[in-house]
């Protein structure tokens, strides 16, 4: 592992554990109260879903062009955290919904899409671990699908009516949320970043036990 990566796991494991004091010092809003919270996790957490998305979807299409097998195990990764951080979103959503809106799903345009960009990503891995010969191709096709879809899942709030606020909320912020938003983003990334580095290191010891194997087969 490179000289970094070991001080930053460390300070983001700092960060996570100091997240929930930082957010207890921020204010209540107005009129949700407390449940609003739950934005300081659930924001970032998407955020990091739709990146990951991206970042697999240009590293999909950078194999397909260029059969370049490292692109190939970035992508992997990045469906992995895609899945992962989409998870989070997608738990945390419904129940902040529950408590501020009184439903816990709505089939608006956002929650829809964002639905649909997670399926992507978990159909990405099953095609892989069952598609047998040729399945890292088809997954890749798949990648750009996701990768299409980030940024409807993004502008819609903007165009179509639903119960989420438009994405000019965040940047309105007052310093007192803002402050706490944007420490709990940097650490989401922080944790994406790492995660997807120790996943492509996986992979490359993945591929060189495979040659191994090869070599002693013949």
């Amino acid at each position: 592992m490179p000289k970094w990566f070991l001080p930053a796991a460390a300070l983001c494991g700092v960060m996570f554990v100091a997240s929930p004091v930082v957010i207890a010092g921020a204010p209540y809003e107005s009129t949700m109260g407390l449940v609003q919270k739950i934005f300081y996790f659930h924001m970032p957490a998407a955020v990091m879903f739709l990146v990951s998305a991206v970042i697999c979807g240009v590293a999909s299409a950078r194999f397909l062009f260029r059969g370049d097998p490292a692109q190939d195990r970035l992508g992997w990764a990045a469906a992995e955290l895609t899945v992962l951080f989409g998870i989070i979103a997608l738990v945390t959503g419904p129940l902040w919904a529950r408590k501020a809106w009184g439903v816990w799903w709505q089939w608006d345009v956002r929650l829809t899409s964002s639905l649909m960009g997670w399926m992507v990503a978990v159909a990405y891995l099953l095609v892989r671990k069952y598609g047998g010969p040729g399945s890292e191709k088809l997954a890749a096709g798949l990648a750009l699908f996701g990768m299409a879809n980030v940024p409807f899942v993004y502008i819609s709030v903007n165009y179509w009516r639903t119960i989420h606020p438009t994405t000019s909320v965040v940047p309105t912020l007052p310093t007192s949320m803002g402050g706490p938003l944007w420490f709990c983003f940097a650490t989401f990334l922080l944790l994406l970043v790492l995660l997807l580095r120790l996943r492509v290191r996986l992979g490359e010891a993945h591929a060189r036990l495979d040659a191994l194997h090869l070599a002693l087969d013949e």
